[in-house]
């Protein structure tokens, strides 16, 4: 699009009427979020005996479960009331805008602004639930016939898709966006098939049935990322991205060195999550299918390598979409079944359950995991803003053909993980009584002792104990399903990054066909499926939370200050980029590889020499100050041009104006 035409849009008054009332608007309710969340994360730190107070005498609803089922209810309001604004106000106000700019009717193809911000929570969730989940052997339990009928007909189904969509799968666009068709209800639900995974099911499950309100904090800090990626993030990322979320931060950047530096950090957040979720996946398969371990990684990385050459995005979302309503379905189901044998009464539950529990009625009050302030601060600055650096979730906004989609995909997604998550709260505290007082789901049949299968079987036994053998072979299927979906889309991601970023863009130049492109694609696939199956069989023994903690902290100290800088700051310089890119990669890994989970855990020193478990406070700011630092110290000609480059950015991310559209098929 001609310059010509975004400086007639910069000059319309309408534009800067557009830019100040979404960003007011974006700005504000991010401040309540943000403020509302780190609030409460200060009072859980320092004050946690208020946490577990009841809201009035005889109650049984405490001051921390209130005021987290307030959270999840009025920050979805926010994001609603968002979606609601710019729906109508902004929409049509973008539209006017386009219209005089181009001289002919133009819709609102993709009003965008200030969206996301991302908070977190999700996969991060999976990220910290799944490390102890993930930890050390699993006992093999016997063959469960009803599990492996389910999966079977789950995997019969999903090869149908992938069928189906190698048959529309023609382009690169279709490839790795599917087309940009993909509607913003669908795409909702495809990114909370993405964010709820085996380890929020099963870990988070496991933590309130042994520590009841921490794991309901774990979840709040899973929720509270998504409104803020909407407020901030959301319809830029459609508007200026086309397949990775490199095409955002090269936007106006030197291609070949951005575009490296963000393929090399998207490569190390892809594989160390690839890695958590294939050990995971066999230790999983190993409890509930009775399967040995080797041979269900290979199953997780072989069907993974088919979704993803032979569907492109296309399948891998609808896995995902399908992985999500039998997760939402199963989940309720066990939920209600449950929730039946106390009358469906919350009260009747908390009060059997505070009784039962070793615990007591500290059972609803905070525990060890938010004891130190400073790691605290960390993981929630890890879990927000690594939600919104991490490389398959950015992907798909690009998926919907427009911003207003985008914004609905948020709605929805974090509709549905909010809803997901009270209900996993509900079945952690209904499993203290009907799985923590039955010996038939203890080792040797004494209550209180090890359960079988391990800790991470409480959701499994609670889906047994209400619904027999048929429901815990749903609820086991539903798990392996989950793990597909997660890998199908992490490989797609690693995949992008490989063929779109590094071989179309800096060893091509973008003189590449798109049948080439896709072809290595493809290629670039087979190879993480053989490095993701190598690597999960290596680490089986191994305690791999630290892999997923490096993971978002890269994600949270390499990939979002530089992203969030590319959208919003006029001044950032290809120089400050590739030293705020590599700068937060390797100050996270560093931190990282010196804490505990590392230094102590894997390496057997006796002392960690950074004492935190979360790097996000530490190399955020490292990654901003270099990228800050780098970009005010280069006062060359190319970063003059690169900060006139801007102005046309800035508006296409708040216009839409030259982004893509959905392909037509």
């Amino acid at each position: 699009m001609s310059s010509e035409t975004y400086e007639r849009i910069r000059s319309n008054p309408k534009f800067q009427e557009l830019v100040s009332r979404r960003s007011r608007l974006a700005w504000t309710l991010s401040a309540i979020v943000l403020v509302g969340f780190y609030g409460f994360v200060m009072v859980v730190a320092f004050a946690p005996a208020l946490i577990g107070q009841r809201v009035a005498p005889g109650s049984t609803l405490t001051v921390g479960v209130a005021a987290g089922l307030t959270m999840f209810v009025s920050f979805w309001l926010l994001t609603a009331l968002y979606v609601r604004r710019a729906n109508r106000e902004f929409d049509r106000l973008n539209a006017e805008i386009l219209k005089e700019a181009s001289g002919a009717p133009t819709g609102p193809k993709g009003a965008a602004a200030i969206v996301t911000g991302i908070g977190l929570l999700f996969l991060p969730g999976l990220a910290r639930a799944a490390g102890p989940a993930m930890e050390g052997s699993a006992q093999k339990q016997p063959l469960n016939v009803h599990a492996i009928l389910m999966f079977l007909v789950f995997v019969a189904l999903t090869m149908g898709i992938t069928y189906w969509a190698s048959r529309r799968t023609r382009t690169a666009t279709d490839f790795y966006t599917a087309g940009g068709g993909i509607t913003g209800f669908q795409n909702g639900l495809a990114i909370a098939g993405d964010y709820m995974s085996a380890a929020t099911l099963l870990g988070l499950t496991a933590m309130t049935y042994t520590q009841g309100f921490d794991g309901y904090m774990y979840m709040i800090a899973f929720f509270v990322g998504w409104p803020v990626i909407l407020f901030l993030m959301a319809e830029r990322l459609r508007n200026l991205g086309r397949f990775t979320f490199a095409d955002i931060t090269s936007y106006r950047l030197d291609q070949g060195k951005v575009r490296t530096m963000a393929a090399i950090s998207s490569l190390t957040v892809v594989v160390f999550y690839l890695i958590a979720q294939m050990v995971g996946a066999g230790q999983l398969i190993k409890l509930l299918f009775g399967l040995d371990y080797p041979i269900a990684i290979v199953a997780v990385g072989t069907l993974m390598m088919v979704y993803v050459i032979f569907g492109g995005m296309i399948a891998t979302t609808w896995v995902q979409i399908i992985k999500a309503g039998m997760l939402l379905v199963g989940g309720t189901l066990v939920m209600i079944l449950a929730m039946s044998q106390f009358g469906f009464s919350y009260a009747t539950l908390v009060e059997k359950a505070t009784a039962a529990h070793k615990n007591g009625w500290r059972l609803m009050a905070p525990g060890p995991l938010l004891a130190d302030p400073v790691n605290a601060i960390s993981l929630g600055m890890g879990l927000m803003f690594g939600t919104a650096g991490l490389p398959h979730i950015l992907m798909r906004f690009f998926t919907v053909g427009n911003a207003k989609e985008a914004r609905k995909s948020v709605l929805y997604a974090s509709g549905f993980v909010a809803y997901f998550f009270n209900v996993i709260f509900l079945m952690g505290l209904s499993a203290i009584l009907i799985v923590g007082l039955d010996p038939a789901f203890f080792e040797g049949g004494k209550v209180g002792g090890k359960l079988v299968g391990g800790g991470n079987m409480v959701a499994m036994h609670l889906a047994k104990a209400v619904g027999g053998n048929l429901l815990l072979g749903f609820l086991a299927a539903v798990a392996f399903a989950t793990i597909l979906a997660v890998v199908s889309g992490l490989a797609l991601a690693g995949a992008s990054a490989i063929s779109h970023d590094l071989y179309a863009r800096v060893i091509k130049k973008g003189q590449v066909s798109e049948a080439a492109e896709i072809r290595v694609s493809k290629m670039a696939t087979v190879g993480l499926g053989i490095v993701a199956i190598a690597l999960g069989i290596l680490f089986e023994k191994q305690n791999v939370a630290f892999m997923v903690g490096l993971a978002f902290g890269v994600a949270a100290a390499a990939n979002f200050p530089v992203l969030i800088l590319s959208m919003y700051w006029k001044g950032l310089t290809t120089r400050g980029a590739l030293l705020g890119g590599y700068g937060g990669l390797l100050s996270a890994v560093t931190f990282v590889l010196l804490s505990k989970s590392v230094w102590v855990a894997v390496l057997g020193n006796p002392k960690a020499i950074f004492p935190y478990d979360q790097p996000a406070l530490f190399a955020m700011p490292i990654a901003f100050f270099l990228a800050w630092a780098g970009s005010r110290s280069d006062a060359s000609a190319r970063a003059r041009a690169e900060s006139v480059a801007f102005e046309d950015q800035y508006v296409r991310g708040q216009t839409g104006f030259g982004a893509a559209g959905a392909a037509k098929h």
